[in-house]
């Protein structure tokens, strides 16, 4: 039973959804058999769900069925039941979520049974909790539309030809396309930057001219794929403009998307910084490090209370790099409890060692990058190019020659992937250059310091233009 559907579903109830569900299988509406109640009461009991024992078909019957001998068509149909009733459950679950739709609902039952005063009750009641909406996303539009076009079907219904709102469904049905299709075109771009495909994204030009044309930007669910659209499909260097639009708009709009639209919405903004620092706009680090910052504070970033093991390596390396180092190691202590026990230590040390590193405290950080073994093949680099850069300002030559021999043996063994290997072996050689230039031979620094510009992809190219100058 471990990998079955039921054993599956019940691993992600809260314990709100438990004492709800444990309600409904209690009640005669939606169950008449003993037999799934104590099924259901069985498995969220104790480590049921979680150890394979608990789980063992014949120990299950048993608990189930103890006067009776193992029969496994019985404990399947058992689990079916038990399945259609938790099934049934969340589909109510789900359509609750959403009172302005469920109340719509109601509405429509009543228009279909031509009860025109509980009809008009109804829709006035889904129009007010429309209005109160915390809300203001797509799917607020989407209820907008739903709204006008289930009053039409009202009217309709009766025949009238003054009353008709026709103008109002094909308006709000325009404004839920519009922000639904723009949402889907920054999607898509996203999509296809990362995995090399491409899409045909239709109607798209028109649908940026008509949202300027119709002066569409004070809406918040299309200004903010307005801009960001534009933003991320702008050369580099020419977009910044509508970035700065988008980052308003977030800031200024935030508290109307739910949580799970915010974090795309983060990861789009954060993309297209990582995208513009990675072309050489260094200014951007610090509109990263805010969104980051802002992302973390508002629990943002963090999903089914887990943050990222790459989110949380990166606001790390960023925060270090400018200096937040108090934000940092408040960071570090706050928000480790949600990284995955998986990674939880190795993260961590090796946020301490870059932490104590860039403060240039050289030997609490070597302690920690000695005592850690860091199974995370790019967080091993990252280390062990910390190591370097110390060896290299403590003058220990001699480990540090060992150091890139490794290092370079390292890199040829390993499956490193290419953009990662072409940095580091860039960091191997421009490290071995730097040892053994004469800082007394200012041609050759002066060539060391243009190639160190120019050379890409090299991510500790800041650390390498400060040998230089202090050369």
């Amino acid at each position: 039973m471990t990998n079955s559907h039921l054993v599956l579903i019940f691993r992600t109830l809260s314990k709100k959804e438990e004492r709800e569900l444990r309600k409904w299988l209690n009640s005669p509406a939606h169950n008449h058999r003993e037999d799934v109640v104590e099924l259901f009461e069985y498995l969220m009991a104790g480590q049921h769900l979680y150890e394979e024992k608990f789980l063992e078909k014949e120990r299950v019957f048993s608990r189930i069925f103890p006067e009776e001998a193992y029969e496994d068509a019985k404990l399947r149909q058992t689990m079916h039941f038990l399945l259609k009733s938790v099934e049934e459950f969340l589909i109510y679950q789900e359509q609750q979520s959403d009172e302005v739709r469920a109340r719509m609902a109601l509405s429509s039952v009543f228009r279909k049974r031509r009860l025109d005063r509980a009809f008009q009750k109804a829709i006035n009641s889904v129009k007010r909790q429309q209005d109160k909406s915390l809300l203001r996303n797509e799917k607020f539009l989407r209820n907008e539309y739903l709204l006008q076009l289930e009053k039409y079907s009202f009217y309709e219904g009766k025949k009238r030809t003054a009353e008709m709102n026709l103008q109002d469904v094909s308006d709000a049905l325009d404004l839920t396309f519009i922000a639904d299709k723009l949402r889907q075109a920054c999607l898509m771009t996203a999509h296809q930057t990362v995995y090399k495909t491409k899409y045909r994204i239709g109607l798209l030009d028109e649908i940026l001219a008509y949202v300027e044309k119709e002066n569409l930007l004070h809406l918040p669910a299309i200004a903010i794929y307005f801009y960001g659209y534009k933003a991320i499909t702008s050369p580099i260097g020419t977009g910044e403009q509508y970035f700065v639009k988008l980052r308003d708009a977030i800031w200024e709009h935030m508290h109307l998307f739910p949580q799970y639209e915010l974090r795309d919405i983060y990861l789009m903004s954060i993309n297209y910084c990582v995208a513009q620092i990675n072309a050489g706009r260094d200014n951007m680090r610090a509109e990263l490090f805010d969104l980051y910052k802002n992302g973390i504070d508002n629990q943002i970033l963090i999903e089914y209370d887990t943050l990222s093991h790459f989110t949380f390596r990166n606001i790390v390396n960023l925060g270090t790099s400018l200096k937040q180092f108090g934000w940092i190691q408040s960071f570090i202590d706050q928000y480790q409890q949600f990284l995955s026990p998986k990674y939880r230590n190795t993260f961590v040390q090796f946020s301490m060692a870059k932490l104590h590193f860039t403060k240039r405290e050289y030997s609490p950080a070597l302690e920690l990058l000695a005592q850690s073994d860091f199974d995370d093949i790019l967080i091993n680099l990252s280390a062990k190019t910390m190591l370097l850069q110390i060896y290299y300002e403590l003058d220990e030559y001699d480990a540090l020659e060992s150091l890139l021999e490794s290092l370079q043996i390292y890199l040829r063994r390993k499956e490193v992937i290419g953009y990662h290997k072409a940095n580091y072996q860039n960091i191997v050689r421009l490290a071995r250059r730097l040892v053994r230039i004469s800082p007394y031979d200012k041609q050759q620094v002066t060539k060391l310091k243009t190639d160190i510009e120019q050379m890409k992809p090299l991510t500790e190219k800041d650390w390498f233009l400060q040998q230089i100058d202090r050369l």
